[in-house]
């Protein structure tokens, strides 16, 4: 059961950061999450590309980011110059208090090494370049934030010693050539801050509803179900498939940099819906794609084209549409490289259905909203998808009591 966990990492939509400082803009732990992962995917492709020596553990690296999200939520109050310091000297008793928190939640897993790694992960801190890279990601990201309240607020007291505190932090991380391609504020910046800009294009525009959510954050949210859902197969998925499906929802949405969040009564009617994808395609390949290197252009494609249909790849010929099934049986390898795409749909439908059912039961909502909720539940409906029941999924948000 990963329904009480993606209702945790949606809670994060909620929480303010920067909240003691001036800010022109909201800016959520969800979102700035979101762009660590982003930041992180840039890092870890340019240390691999720098040198075929260096592997990079991109399992270790999703979890990772996963189970520091995760010890985040619990510990959200605490500020992070606080929160630091803590974690330094008094590590066993976050810890214990963390693990006492999400008992339930984690206890509720079919995959009892999810619960078994994320005790390790904080048990001790090898300094492995996973992590390193994590850590270099969480300070650009911070950075972004920050440059934005500092050009808002250069006056306000202590500003210049946070200023001081997030560059020495990125320096220290300067070894990695993907910081400092970034840093150059060249090419690979502007892929970073082309996604960051999804921050600002909030979901249902036409709708009030609380709490507000971004396209960033949004796909975080499939990234990180679709995870789950995959961890949760009855069979053991390959890692690559594992890669696939968080790379895939965390990116399903990156050609609305270009269009907007554009409603689904509007993207799905049958005159407009292949135009939109026409478009979107376009604008992937003369904004997007040429901001990162030629070599990762058809991961990106992969993830992004026909991003709702499962498929693999043989002699790198993309095959769509296969079953799920055929996908466990015969594709479940690293080198057919599976992708289950109708599992990032339902997650996407899912992260729909909850930022609109969300709303409602706080009492802000609209036609669009309910009429968004009632479809989605109606639809998933005792549904099974890639092996996980969604009917019971959303079945236990429409329930739930607030």
């Amino acid at each position: 059961m990963i329904e009480k966990l993606i209702e945790r990492f949606f809670e994060a939509a909620s929480m303010q950061r920067w909240n003691d400082h001036i800010r022109p803009v909201e800016l959520t732990e969800l979102d700035k999450q979101a762009h660590k992962m982003v930041i992180a995917y840039v890092i870890a492709k340019i240390e691999e590309d720098r040198n075929e020596g260096i592997s990079i553990n991109w399992i270790n690296l999703i979890e990772g980011l996963v189970f520091e999200f995760l010890y985040r939520l619990v510990l959200t109050d605490i500020k992070p110059p606080v929160f630091h310091r803590m974690l330094a000297e008094r590590r066993e008793e976050l810890n214990a208090h963390v693990l006492k928190e999400l008992k339930d939640d984690l206890d509720a897993l079919q995959n009892k090494e999810f619960k078994v790694k994320f005790e390790e992960y904080f048990s001790y801190s090898p300094n492995t370049l996973e992590r390193r890279i994590l850590r270099a990601a969480h300070y650009l990201a911070t950075n972004w934030e920050f440059k934005i309240i500092y050009h808002s607020a250069p006056f306000i007291y202590g500003i210049e010693k946070t200023k001081e505190n997030i560059e020495n932090q990125i320096e220290d991380h300067y070894d990695l050539i993907g910081v400092q391609k970034i840093l150059l504020g060249k090419k690979s910046y502007g892929f970073v801050d082309l996604c960051g800009q999804l921050r600002f294009q909030k979901r249902w525009a036409h709708s009030p509803r609380v709490p507000e959510t971004s396209v960033l954050g949004h796909m975080l949210i499939v990234a990180i179900t679709a995870y789950l859902c995959t961890i949760e197969m009855e069979i053991t998925p390959c890692e690559k498939r594992i890669y696939n499906n968080f790379f895939a929802g965390l990116f399903h949405d990156l050609p609305e940099v270009s269009t907007r969040d554009i409603i689904h009564p509007v993207k799905n009617a049958a005159d407009l819906e292949d135009i939109i994808k026409d478009y979107e395609n376009e604008r992937m390949k003369e904004e997007v794609l040429p901001l990162i290197p030629k070599t990762w252009h058809d991961e990106m494609r992969y993830f992004t084209e026909d991003e709702f249909k499962n498929k693999f790849k043989e002699n790198e010929i993309i095959k769509k549409g296969i079953e799920f099934k055929d996908l466990n049986e015969k594709y479940n390898r690293e080198e057919f490289s599976p992708l289950d795409g109708e599992l990032i749909k339902a997650c996407d439908k899912l992260a729909a259905f909850i930022e609109a059912n969300s709303s409602i039961k706080y009492g802000i909502t609209s036609k669009y909203l309910e009429e968004a909720r009632e479809k989605s539940y109606i639809n998933y409906k005792g549904i099974n998808i890639s092996g996980t029941d969604f009917g019971r999924i959303f079945d236990y948000f429409y329930k739930k009591k607030w």
